[in-house]
């Protein structure tokens, strides 16, 4: 019994660690982030906050901030055609937040 216990704790950690590849947040949302990315790449004068974006994934692991912001950039919602890796790479230093080691956009 205590076996059977113990396999089903692994399975369940393992299940659970495997979503944090996901965006748990609705990814039309982070258009707010448009602005800020805009700014940071100097296509707009003045200085947007940074705070409607940065509210919404903080709170978020790196991974899944990553992976929400890329979905953003990839599908477009932010209304600008960029690179993605230097895009999000400068979202997420704008949020305090990291990009993941070996970190790529699904």
């Amino acid at each position: 019994m205590a076996l059977f216990l113990a396999l089903n704790l692994l399975f369940f950690s393992m299940a659970s660690a495997c979503g944090s590849g996901k965006c748990p947040i609705d990814a039309l949302k982070l258009g707010v982030c448009a602005d800020v990315l805009a700014n940071l790449l100097n296509l707009k004068l003045g200085s947007p906050p940074v705070q409607p974006c940065c509210s919404l994934i903080n709170g978020l692991v790196d991974v899944e901030a990553a992976v929400c912001l890329c979905t953003a950039i990839k599908a477009n919602i932010l209304g600008i055609n960029l690179n993605v890796p230097v895009s999000l790479s400068l979202l997420l230093n704008a949020c305090n937040q990291k990009l993941p080691s070996g970190f790529q956009c699904p």
